[in-house]
């Protein structure tokens, strides 16, 4: 286990590096996760000692946010003045983004599956 936790730390750390090295546009967990997945390709016995791991952090997960409830009660002055603004803009983005996804999903289920956008009934 610990093993894994050590794998998932250095694919993050390399890909932080390389972020800040590089100066690529990525972020540096994005360039972990791709050099993860190059990682699993290469050697696919890491798999079930990630799988236990990455299913532990998952079921506590919750505890991931408790530092930023505790940064978010810190920033009450800018909820008091921008609160509102900063709620609509939450709201309106997640909106145009649950509709952008729902379009490229139908565009792709079309495009990609044989009888995709056909009713089955």
């Amino acid at each position: 286990m610990l093993r894994a936790i050590f794998l998932l730390l250095a694919c993050q750390l390399a890909g932080e590096a390389i972020h800040r090295l590089t100066g690529l546009a990525l972020p540096g967990a994005v360039l972990g996760m791709i050099l993860l997945l190059g990682w699993l390709a290469l050697i696919p016995r890491e798999r079930p000692a990630l799988t236990a791991v990455t299913g532990w952090l998952t079921a506590h997960l919750a505890v991931m946010f408790v530092p930023a409830a505790v940064g978010l009660i810190n920033e009450g002055d800018v909820l008091v003045t921008d609160g509102i603004g900063l709620a609509a803009a939450t709201v309106c983005s997640t909106m145009l983004t649950m509709a952008v996804t729902a379009l490229v999903f139908g565009w792709a289920l079309k495009r990609f599956v044989p009888g995709g956008g056909e009713d089955a009934a």
